[in-house]
């Protein structure tokens, strides 16, 4: 089987800052994380594999520090892993960042043969949006299995996929075929601890780093800030205002007037509240 992760470093939920032009993340001197929900999507390629056999790729876009998260994935036992790194990637919204990827997986699948499965997470902690998952399925014409619980069975001889995916009205029990893509949910599965023989081995290997131009990218428009047609809307705090409020005081004559010309027009209906006021004083 081959299968392909796509991972993503992602800035330390709890230190990210927001460039006040661009509304882009900075990343400069933020801590760096793999983005949690791709460590059970990565974990459940790794089970496959273990079982049916084969080989796990990481793949992500980013900076060159993003080699670190791939070394961390090959320490958990991925047997490639691949950087897209340039400069044109920078600041790419779900469209671009899926245009960059699914090129990179049809090189990938070039050279090594087409991938059976894969896999993302449900979302990433910095975005939040769900969309490179279907986007990428979208891109490469995969079936796409979104908010998957549970691999449930998986046939080779018939190429087809059984799992579990979790809805609104409870969990759903589907089937497709192979090739397709997957989003995985959280605490689906439980992570392993990297062996000590795959962190050697993920020190000193090589990975596989592509530019634009060496991943096949031939509309260099489609990437980075030029490809993300994404309008973020900035939010600014309200001004203080300094001057002091004055208080005025409200006027009560059209209230009162109104209210006599209703009591005019109706008689009774002021005799009946005079009668109401009379007995509570009375009482």
């Amino acid at each position: 089987m081959r299968l392909i992760v796509c991972l993503k470093q992602v800035p330390d939920s709890g230190q990210i800052r927001v460039h006040p032009v661009t509304n882009t993340i900075m990343r400069q001197g933020v801590p760096t994380i793999i983005n949690p929900y791709d460590l059970f999507a990565l974990e459940a390629a790794l089970e496959l594999r273990d079982q049916f056999g084969g080989e796990v790729t990481v793949l992500t876009m980013g900076p060159p520090s993003a080699e670190d998260s791939l070394r961390k994935a090959l320490t958990f036992g991925a047997d490639r892993a691949v950087l897209l790194t340039d400069r044109l990637f920078a600041g790419a919204d779900t469209l671009a960042t899926t245009h960059a990827l699914a090129t990179a997986i049809r090189k990938l699948e070039a050279e090594f043969g087409a991938p059976d499965l894969v896999f993302t997470g449900k979302q990433t902690i910095d975005g939040d949006t769900a969309q490179v998952g279907p986007g990428l399925a979208k891109r490469l014409r995969l079936s796409q299995l979104t908010y998957v619980s549970k691999i449930v069975a998986l046939d080779l001889q018939a190429r087809t996929i059984d799992v579990e995916r979790r809805s609104e009205g409870g969990v759903q029990l589907l089937r497709t075929r192979l090739p397709c893509l997957i989003t995985m949910l959280e605490a689906t599965n439980q992570i392993r601890r990297g062996a000590m023989t795959d962190a050697l081995r993920a020190a000193r290997a090589a990975i596989l780093k592509w530019n634009a131009q060496e991943a096949g990218v031939d509309d260099t428009t489609k990437c980075g800030l030029r490809g993300s047609p994404t309008i973020v809307k900035r939010v600014f705090a309200p001004a203080v205002r300094k001057e002091k409020a004055t208080l005025i005081e409200p006027d009560e004559r059209p209230a009162h007037a109104l209210i006599a010309a209703v009591f005019e027009r109706q008689p009774a209906l002021a005799m009946e509240l005079t009668a109401i006021e009379v007995k509570k004083e009375a009482t």
